[in-house]
């Protein structure tokens, strides 16, 4: 994806929310940049994100219901 898609889609998305506290998140993150850890780790976990997609190591909704609802004991 190259950063222009990027930007597009960021642009669609931030659009689409009326959350203020999740607009001044991003706004927190773009201002200040993020902490080099988090951001290693979120990098980390968005690269294996994209390894389980392509492989097809995915779940449907209802799939993805149930094993977040059993983690949490409901």
């Amino acid at each position: 994806m190259e950063a222009v898609d990027i930007k597009t889609k960021l642009k669609y998305l931030i659009d689409q929310e009326d959350d203020i506290g999740l607009l001044a998140s991003i706004i927190t993150c773009l201002e200040r940049g993020l902490d080099p850890v988090l951001q290693e780790k979120l990098t980390s976990r968005a690269l294996k994100a994209e390894e389980d997609i392509k492989a097809g190591r995915v779940h449907t909704r209802a799939e993805a219901e149930k094993m977040l609802r059993s983690r949490l004991g409901l």
